[in-house]
């Protein structure tokens, strides 16, 4: 059960791979894979944001699972807001002033087993050019062979909180929360 618990957090988590003899490969399923992330907005309403469709991996030792890592990786413009002027808002230099090929991403840097399906999962995230480490409270939902791909598969949930004056994006707070929840929910398939 630890060596399962341990491949799917790996997966939520959600940027080099490192190869290890004995590990096995497995590429999230993006069309199932999302970062929603929420904020306060001036105490009137919790605001939502999303990324979608993007792309990682995991290296998963089953034999020294603390060797084990994961990657992920998007474009800071396939950010999903629900109204184009936060988006634009969002994107001005104000807050990212992202260029068309800037990148969110994450890399794990140990894993820690707290339970029989949870793990808290320590990497570190590249936001709007800032390297910090975070920490994931991952839950496994479930692992074993998909039904219709019959291949092995597993799906988990994770959260964590981010400031984002830490990186760099802290226009407006207070009145807009520095605190930003994040929830990820993700699948992820075993490589051939």
């Amino acid at each position: 059960m630890k060596r399962t618990l341990l491949a799917a957090a790996l997966v939520a988590s959600t940027v080099a791979t490192s190869a290890f003899a004995a590990a096995e490969k497995y590429t999230l399923d993006a069309s199932h894979s999302q970062i929603v992330f929420s904020y306060n907005h001036l105490g009137y309403s919790t605001t939502w944001g999303m990324f979608s469709g993007f792309e990682g991996d995991i290296a998963f030792d089953q034999e020294n699972p603390a060797a084990s890592s994961v990657t992920v990786s998007m474009p800071v413009k396939s950010m999903l807001t629900g109204w184009e002027g936060r988006f634009n808002h969002f994107m001005s230099k104000d807050f990212f002033d992202a260029a068309d090929d800037e990148l969110v991403s994450f890399s794990s840097t140990a894993i820690e087993v707290t339970g029989e399906n949870t793990a808290k999962i320590t990497g570190d995230l590249t936001l709007n050019g800032v390297t910090k480490p975070v920490v994931l409270d991952a839950k496994l939902n479930q692992a074993g062979d998909h039904p219709m791909a019959k291949k092995p598969w597993a799906g988990f949930d994770a959260t964590t909180t981010l400031v984002r004056s830490e990186f760099n994006l802290g226009q407006f707070a207070p009145f807009v929360s520095d605190e930003v929840q994040v929830m990820i929910s993700v699948e992820a398939q075993k490589a051939e």
